[in-house]
This record gives C-alpha cells, structure tokens and sequence, in this order.
C-alpha cells in the first residue's frame, strides 16, 4: 500500500484492534510493562505481578470483639433474669476491643450486659456460648490463603488486606507511559488569546485525563507545527521514552495530514481509517525500536479523539498491566426519538437518560464530533452497528453509562468442597488470560451437587465417600443428578487427608482412634462436607460413636479454618489436607489419600469459558506446582472419570 494512499480500508474495529496487536508482536513491541516491587501503601490502583499469598492469619490471635470482660463460658452457665450470676474478680479479666483474648478464657460479656459494684464481682443475667464476641484466629484472612491473584488492580481495600496479611511490599505492573504530542499549525496552548483560526489544545488535557483515569502516567509535549520531518522527530523522541505514543490530528487525508505516512515511515502503519463514526480517521502503527513502540494516531476533533482512546488506547494499555480492560455497566432504554445512522459503520451516539413512567428513556445529544459540551452532557453512548440503518423511536436500545466503570470478565463459578489447588487454578487463569476469572464457593461437596443440580454453578468440586461402596462422588452424582449420561466428573487431583495437629504432635496421636481420649478437642468440619463424611466412615469403620469425640460438633468450612483452628490452640487436631497444615506449620498425621473430582454438565466439556481450565490441568509446570503445595498427586489430573 503507498503511502500517499489517503485510508487502508474501512477496517471494523475488533479487526483493527487484532491487526494492530499483531503488528505489536512483529515488531517486538514487549508485551506488558516491567514489574517493581513498591510498599504496599504506594501500590493503590496498580496490577498485581504475582499473586498475593497471606503471610500471616488476621487476626493474629484470638481477641476481644466488644469492650466487656473475658468470662469461661462454663462458669456462666445457669446464669438468667431470675438466677443472676456473680463472678468474682478472680474469675474474669476486662477486656477492650481488640485486646487479646487472655489465657484461660473462652468468651466476652459486653460491657453494657454487666452489673458491677466497684471494682467488684460482675453480675451476669444471661449465660454465653463459647467464643462470643471474640474474633478468631485467622478470622478475616488465614495464612496461606490465597489474598489476590495475579492481574488484579489494586484498590484501597485490597492493600489493606495485604498489610494485615503481612505483606510490607508488593511485586506490580508499573504505570504505562503514555506520551502525547499535539500537532498543528493553528494549535495553542492552554491560556493563550486566540486568532481567528486557532484552536487551543484541550485534545492534549482531555487525552491525559483520561490515561491517568485508566492507570497511566501521562506525559505532553510541546505542539509540534504540521512539518512532516517535525513530527517524525518529535515522534521517535516521544517513542523512546513512552509506551503508548498518541499522535493528536493529523490524521486524515488533508493536504497536512502527516500521521499516516510518518508512522509508515518510522516503522509500521498497521491501519488507517477504521469504521467507526465519530474516528474514522484513526491511525494504528509501531514505531521502529529497541524496543518498538505503539502509537496511535488520534483525529483532531475531541469527540473523535475521546472515543478512539476509549476503544483503541484503553484495551491495550490493560493488556500492557496484564489486567481487564475497565468497562462501563449498561442498560435497556426507550429511545426518545428516532435514530438514523448511516449504514456500513459503528455509530456511536451520546445520550441523556432519564426515568419515565418506569422505563429509562435516552435522548440522542448532537452527534457532530467537534461537539466537545455534548460529551460534557452525556449519560451514556448508544451504539447502533454497522449493519443498521439506526433506531425507532420507542425501540429498546442498550446503553453504555458514564457514571461508573466496572471490570466484567468471564467468570467460571465453582460450588462446592473447598481445596487449594482451586485458588491455584484461579490465579494461574487469571495470569495466563487477564479475562477469566475463576470464583469458587465452599459450602461443601453435598452443597456443590445441589448447586449444580439447580442450575447454579458451572462446576461442583466433590470427594464424597460413599461407605456402602468405598466408591467417591458418583453414586451421590447418581441420586442427585440422575445416571443418565448428562453429568461429567474430571478427576482434579489425589490428596492425602489427616489429623491437623500442633507442631511436633506433642499428643503423640496417630489416627482416628485416638479422637475418642478424654480431654482432647476436636474441630470438625460442617455438615454435607466430604472431610467429614471420611472421618464418619473412618469412625464407624472403628466402632466409635461421634459423641464419644469432644469437639465434633464444631463446624468449619475450610481447611485453613480447621488448620487456624489447631494454630490457635482452640483444637487439638481437625481432619484436613496436608497442604493446609503446611499453610500454618502444622504437624500432619496421615489417614487416607483421596480423590478430588470435578462435576459439571455433560456439555459444559466443550464450553469454550471452561477450554482453559481444561488446558491447564494439562500442563507440567501446573501440575509441579500443585504437587509443590505438597500433599498432593496429579498422576490422574484431567482425567474423565465418566
């Protein structure tokens, strides 16, 4: 193509998008920006490099919830409105809220709830449960949990949390450097008195704003004048220090529009002119470099400009932080008046919104795209495709909102028994594609086949144990889910299970069978959860009641719990994985290794949203890591047990 040619073609956007990503990787532009490690507090709204493990349990330690005074809940037994209570001085300690919770005591009475004389004995009209108003151990986040995945923006909460999970510093995405070099004879700075015919440089404010909107350090140069060998300088001068350059105007086809043929010339022009109204015009190239450098070439007009940053800038600067793009909610509207739209192109139109008569209603704003108050005045942007000649008047039309951004991604939701090497999938899917996400859910492996059964998750994770067969997971896939061939189980990994002991296992306990001694003190896992459903075909295998165990009647959901659970010194021991015990620098006295199995819809197999989890348990070097948590046998990874 020659370089005097005025456009490439009318390339849609998703195509021009593509090919412009790919001219990138021809020309070696890199693909995400360097990783720094910066303290956590300087880290609000950059991308995680890696993921973020807690490094410790918050709280630390089992405290105080309520200022009152710490009571053994044994002793306050009888205690009511009619049989009040007295405790002496040496039979409860006050207590402020935070305060750790003091050795020997179990639960804390709110202030307001006592009568005291003095400093004398507290009076009690009411008996407490164990543990009331106190915060556990790892009750906010357990060490070894996985805090964030890699290619997540930080916000202010989430480096919080990593304080309170001990982290000090953070391994992010540096802020891409967006630079921006303004041309035009007729262009002026901000603040200066204008001639007829000049026009000041609000593209360059507008255009700045909105890189650091989206995470980026912004930079402008001085107004380059329309000098072809003027722009070629300023643009490999601007190429060298930046990550993204935007060309502003120039970009057309007028006697000094320069932007095409200087890009061509400084490296590559991808494309010019993309079907799109308002920002036809656009520009898409690299500049030659070691190494090459992205430029987009941005039309004058500020409408046009605000909107190729938004569908062109935007989407590759996040694939530069290894992040989702940010993207707007939208809504259904009824569209005021008619809507004509030339056919051929996308045409993106401003809107006001408002409610009537229950319905949002969207009054089309004036489309010129000098029109720089009509993006000041918009609610939303409605965008009519290529292949319509636009809309009715009354026609429900979805609209983009410019009230708020919000990442959606695709999301693969899994219910049911919780397992570590879920969080591990999660991050690794996330790190490998910025779009997916993958949320589980633990409310044990019953609760994940009923979810599943209703319609509420893509995949349930199960390792129930059916006493009557020896057999996991598909007989109770059977009663619930039917035995036809509409239900597939992918076997995820083998892990052992065991008794979650205090380091160095000062008990000397060395399996079940020792749950039962007098003075020892289970944690247990809730109802319908495959670690218990193990302990209870383990205690009957036995001969021994579950009221013969102390403590078995103490719920956990997870295995971190359970492990939090025997760090604090609220347990003796609690069945869970290996890797959890490992999470706390727990002992691990084995019992049984077991399979974990995924359940999910036959046809959810060849869902694309699931195709990358699916390569993933293929891979070695994932499959080294989950065995790295330790515990753990991939030998069957992957593997369609039906």
């Amino acid at each position: 193509m020659s370089a005097e040619s005025p456009f490439v073609s009318d390339v849609p956007s998703a195509e021009a998008l593509d090919a412009w990503r790919a001219a990138r990787v021809d020309a070696g532009c890199p693909p995400r920006v360097d990783t720094v490690e910066v303290p956590v507090g300087a880290a609000v709204w950059r991308v995680t490099a890696e993921p973020v493990w807690a490094r410790r349990s918050s709280p630390a330690f089992d405290a105080a919830a309520m200022d009152g005074i710490a009571v053994r809940a044994a002793d306050t037994v009888g205690a009511g409105e009619s049989t009040p209570l007295l405790l002496g001085i040496e039979d409860f300690e006050v207590v402020d809220t935070g305060d750790p919770l003091p050795a020997g005591y179990d639960a804390v009475v709110m202030r307001e709830h006592v009568h005291r004389i003095a400093d004398g004995p507290a009076e009690l009209r009411a008996a407490v449960p164990p543990y009331q108003h106190v915060r556990s151990i790892g009750e906010d986040i357990s060490a070894g949990e996985l805090l964030l995945p890699e290619g997540h923006r930080l916000r202010p909460v989430d480096v919080a949390a990593c304080a309170a999970a001990g982290a000090v510093e953070l391994r992010v995405r540096r802020a891409p450097v967006v630079v921006i070099v303004p041309t035009g004879d007729e262009i002026r700075p901000i603040g200066s008195e204008l001639a007829p015919g000049e026009i000041l440089d609000t593209n360059s404010l507008m255009l700045a704003a909105q890189a650091r909107e989206v995470g980026c350090e912004a930079r402008v140069t001085d107004i380059v004048s329309d000098d072809p060998d003027a722009i070629t300088a300023a643009l490999r001068a601007a190429a060298a220090e930046a990550d993204l350059v935007i060309l502003i105007a120039g970009s057309s086809a007028g006697r000094d529009d320069y932007t095409a043929r200087v890009v061509a010339e400084a490296g590559t022009l991808a494309v010019h002119g993309v079907a799109v109204r308002p920002g036809h015009p656009v520009v898409l190239g690299t500049v030659a470099g070691d190494p090459a450098t992205p430029v987009l070439g941005a039309p004058g007009y500020p409408v046009s400009a605000a909107l190729t940053f938004d569908i062109f800038a935007a989407p590759m600067l996040a694939e530069l932080e290894g992040a989702a793009p940010r993207e707007r909610p939208s809504t259904t509207a009824r569209l005021a008046r008619k809507l004509p739209s030339a056919i051929g192109m996308d045409d993106w139109v401003r809107v006001r919104l408002g409610r009537v008569g229950g319905d949002v209603v969207a009054t089309p704003l004036p489309r010129g795209a000098g029109v720089l108050t009509s993006l000041v005045r918009a609610d939303g942007l409605l965008m009519v495709p290529a292949g319509l000649e636009g809309h009715h008047a009354g026609e429900q039309v979805r609209v983009e909102l410019l009230r708020g951004l919000a990442e959606i991604g695709r999301t693969i939701v899994a219910i049911g028994s919780h397992d570590l090497v879920l969080d591990l999938a999660a991050s690794q899917l996330r790190a490998d594609d910025p779009l997916i996400t993958l949320a589980s859910s633990n409310v044990g492996s019953l609760g994940g086949l009923v979810a599943l059964r209703d319609g509420l998750c893509h995949i349930a994770g199960s390792h129930l144990l059916d006493p009557a067969t020896g057999e996991y997971t598909l007989s109770y896939v059977d009663r619930l889910l039917g035995t036809g061939g509409e239900v597939a189980v992918v076997r995820l990994v083998h892990r052992d299970q065991g008794l979650i002991v205090a380091p160095g296992n000062p008990l000397g306990l060395t399996g079940v069978d020792d749950l039962t001694r007098p003075g020892l003190h289970y944690v247990n896992r809730q109802r319908g959860a495959g670690t218990r459903a193990l302990l209870d075909h383990e205690l009957t295998r036995r001969g021994l009641d579950p009221d013969q165990v102390s403590g078995y009647s103490r719920e956990e959901h997870t295995h971190l719990a359970v492990a939090a659970a025997v760090a604090a010194g609220r347990a003796d021991a609690g069945m869970g994985i290996l890797a959890a015990a490992r999470a706390f620098g727990l002992d691990f006295v084995p019992v049984a290794q077991e399979p974990y199995d995924l359940v999910l819809r036959a046809e959810s197999l060849s869902d694309p949203l699931l195709t990358p989890l699916w390569e993933l348990l293929d891979r070695a070097d994932f499959r080294a890591d989950v065995e790295a948590l330790g515990g753990y046998s991939c030998a069957e990874t992957g593997r369609r047990i039906r």
